[in-house]
């Protein structure tokens, strides 16, 4: 579907973007810098792939992508200095890249003959967030998916709007929604600093 190959060039390079300038702000050097963008944009892949059983990962199987990623990070490498003059750069192209991935993890599960909603769900998600979360552990930080942040709900709304649409329009446009919805609800939680609430360890002594 040309949608879904769209939606996985953006996904790439934003996740890519991404993970450079995490690595960047790590002040990691250029292997460390390439291996967070290749991992950021392909991971939640590899983990989906591994899960349905699509072995060697597609990643693998079609390297473009990841030769796209390191493309990437050695443009973000040349221009990181004009990047870093924005705010929240690191957070917007995630936020892409979440949207992105989620819409093609949600694809993906049907187009191997899995719908069921939760597995859906799982595999959308999965495919979201799980480059973000191993980029985060090599970077030695807490996914944006295990903190107050947004994310996590993002993707999961984001896949209860594809299957909605899926069931009373069309594929393409159950993608088009799982992707918008995706990207605005992480984009106002941005915006706005909307978090779930923290859990906070008791102070009482015992």
């Amino acid at each position: 579907m040309f949608i879904l190959n769209i939606c996985e060039f953006l996904g790439t390079v934003a996740f890519a973007v991404s993970g450079a300038l995490v690595g960047i702000d790590k002040e990691l050097d250029y292997f460390g810098v390439i291996v967070l963008a290749v991992t950021t944009a392909v991971g939640g892949g590899i983990v989906r792939d591994v899960l349905i059983g699509c072995t060697p990962p597609l990643a693998v199987q079609k390297p473009s992508y990841t030769i796209i990623s390191i493309l990437t990070a050695l443009v973000v490498l040349r221009l990181y200095k004009r990047l870093d003059r924005f705010k929240n750069t690191i957070q917007f192209f995630d936020a892409v890249g979440l949207a992105a991935f989620t819409a093609i993890g949600a694809s993906m599960a049907f187009l191997n003959n899995l719908s069921s909603p939760f597995i859906v769900i799982i595999l959308g998600l999965l495919t979201g967030t799980g480059g973000g979360i191993i980029r985060d552990v090599f970077a030695q930080e807490i996914p944006f998916v295990f903190r107050k942040e947004i994310y996590a709900i993002a993707s999961i709304l984001g896949v209860t709007a594809y299957l909605v649409f899926r069931q009373y329009l069309s594929p393409t446009a159950a993608v088009y929604a799982c992707f918008i919805i995706t990207l605005v609800v992480r984009l106002v939680a941005i915006k706005y600093g909307l978090n779930l609430k923290v859990v906070k360890k008791s102070t009482h002594s015992y």
